[in-house]
């Protein structure tokens, strides 16, 4: 028998109110209810992160927490939509040239957060003379509540589903949905053998066929903060010291296990990359069954699927040797996915090549594959910010004519919240290069306006 030990947590987070630590408890009641009734006392990683983030009532998308917002304490991180409406508006003119294309004006939205892209993007679909009626599949029962409140103006054209459409004609949008997707964690051995981690108590022995894995993130494992986007970037973070058993409540009972990996996780991970001793990285077989799947119900149309991550080759370079897990609590990001479980985000990067590949198997066509920043300058993002500009100087002017000047200056700084917002979505060293956009679809046979220059479906 392998003894473990407790997995602390990074310094620097902020300290838990009442109700999350009450959370908090409930929902370690549920994990260690759930690792012991399993087989060998051990929960694959995937099964964790589907039960951290998707458990009834108890996880980090199913329960009641705040997760979205762009000044702290509130929420955890903030998302393209919610930095600007001009992201929504830019991808409006996509979205107009799919619905062109396939006849239809269904829009699909998987996974809409606070509402956000849809309350810009149904505006500015009408004033390109479309009349959208919008679908959004949301598993959130907190996060549906909220997208009503907020899309109530908008009355019937907003439509929520409670499971896939057997059928659909029309554009799909999943804005930073597959990252949220549970990923199996693996990593290479010194020998050269495959393990697939998991998690176990840490007050308990496990059996001689599991070995301690040690940590989940860096050595570090400080906190960064994050006060714009997920994930970190390069610019606008802090380093916190590092870790320590005593902050943001305390160690968790929970432990980080290796044991041998099963056939069919060894032959999804011998297809992407070769054996590497110390090597740790995840593989998302959840996401790619969803895009698969799409191949059987999207009919006519486009799936535009918005995230960051990496073309195969990138994603398992051997120098990214730790993998891209990261966990997302109140605008700090870290690495340890086994603390907070229930109140923290729990993301990994998305392997894009194995997206692609999966639209292929399931009998769609890959359409375009670019960066964020490329896809936005290429959609009309310049065009639209200017119109946005012209118009609030427009009526800053009307308003200053009838009454005073500071309508002028007001204008002066949405514009200027604007620019700043916009460099963030296009900035390499922000979201510009690290998100990506791959489109996916049947029957389309126009090129799309957002791909127009700059495609790189060569890199797949």
């Amino acid at each position: 028998m392998t003894p473990v030990s407790s997995t602390p947590a990074p310094r620097g987070l902020p300290a838990l109110d009442a109700e999350s630590e009450r959370h908090g408890r409930a929902m370690e009641a549920h994990l260690r209810g759930l690792i012991q009734s399993a087989a060998d006392r051990y929960l694959p990683f995937e099964q964790w992160m589907d039960q951290a983030l998707y458990a009834p009532g108890l996880g980090y998308y199913a329960a009641g927490n705040t997760k979205f917002g762009g000044g702290l304490p509130t929420g955890d991180f903030t998302t393209a939509p919610e930095l600007t409406p001009l992201f929504g508006w830019t991808l409006a003119r996509q979205v107009a040239q799919v619905l062109r294309a396939s006849g239809s004006a269904k829009v699909l939205e998987f996974g809409a957060g606070s509402g956000a892209l849809a309350a810009a993007l149904i505006p500015a679909l009408r004033s390109l003379g479309l009349d959208p009626q919008y679908q959004i599949l949301e598993v959130s029962a907190d996060l549906k509540a909220r997208q009503r409140q907020r899309l109530a103006p908008f009355g019937d054209s907003v439509a929520w589903l409670d499971e896939l459409p057997s059928a659909f004609s029309g554009c799909v949008l999943a804005n930073e949905v597959l990252d949220a997707m549970p990923a199996a964690l693996f990593q290479w051995n010194d020998d050269g053998e495959l393990m697939e981690l998991g998690v176990s108590l840490g007050a308990e022995p496990v059996a001689d066929d599991f070995a301690h894995a040690g940590r989940v993130g860096s050595d570090a494992a400080d906190a960064v903060e994050q006060p714009t986007v997920r994930p970190a970037g390069a610019k606008s973070v802090r380093h916190a010291e590092p870790a320590d058993t005593t902050s943001a409540g305390g160690a968790s009972p929970f432990v980080l296990a290796a044991r041998n990996a099963p056939p069919m996780l060894k032959q999804a991970v011998a297809q992407r990359m070769p054996p590497l001793p110390g090597y740790r990285s995840e593989i998302n077989m959840r996401a790619e069954a969803w895009v698969r799947q799409m191949g059987g119900w999207l009919q006519r149309g486009a799936a535009l699927l918005i995230d960051y991550g990496f073309p195969q080759r990138e994603y398992y370079h051997p120098q990214r040797k730790e993998g891209t897990l990261m966990c997302h609590f109140r605008h700090h990001a870290h690495g340890e996915p086994l603390i907070h479980a229930g109140l923290q985000d729990i993301t990994a990067h998305v392997d894009f090549t194995a997206m692609a590949d999966a639209a292929l198997e399931g009998g769609l066509d890959v359409l375009g594959y670019t960066s964020q920043a490329r896809f936005l300058m290429n959609a009309g993002l310049a065009e639209v910010l200017a119109e946005s500009s012209a118009a609030l100087q427009d009526n800053a002017t009307s308003d200053a004519a009838g009454r005073d000047s500071t309508s002028s200056a007001l204008a002066a700084s949405a514009t200027a919240q604007s620019l700043g917002a916009i460099q963030k979505l296009v900035s390499e060293a922000e979201m510009g290069e690290l998100f990506k956009v791959l489109a996916i679809g049947r029957d389309i046979d126009e090129p799309l306006i957002g791909f127009q220059r700059g495609d790189r479906r060569d890199r797949l």
